[in-house]
């Protein structure tokens, strides 16, 4: 399933791409992302968890391809490096928020 996913991630970021970076150099970049993130998968890691790594291995591939291009990236392939971060980051916000209303008290009317 990740081989197929790192396949299918290449071609596509292939068609984004300058032509002068290749699949082949995309792969080589993403490529330890996936087989780090099909590790945690594999070892069942909390979902929470699991989503934080996968955002934050996106962002360092990202980071990765812009280091091995020859040609500077358009400037939308850097905002979709961060745009895992930023989701996650905002999920988890919205769970502390959630569960910190959760835990309030909710005030008692009084009669006079």
């Amino acid at each position: 399933m990740f081989a197929a996913i790192w396949l299918l991630a290449s071609m596509m970021l292939d068609a984004l791409t300058p032509k002068e970076l290749t699949a082949v150099m995309i792969a080589v970049a993403i490529g330890p992302a996936v087989v780090i993130t099909a590790v945690f998968y594999y070892l069942r890691c909390p979902r929470t968890d699991f989503a934080a790594i996968f955002a934050a291995l996106w962002l360092i591939s990202d980071i990765a391809i812009a280091f091995i291009s020859p040609k500077q990236l358009p400037h939308f392939l850097i905002v979709v490096g961060f745009v895992p971060a930023l989701l996650i980051g905002i999920v988890l916000h919205w769970q502390r928020f959630q569960r910190r209303h959760e835990r309030l008290p909710v005030p008692s009317a009084k009669r006079g």
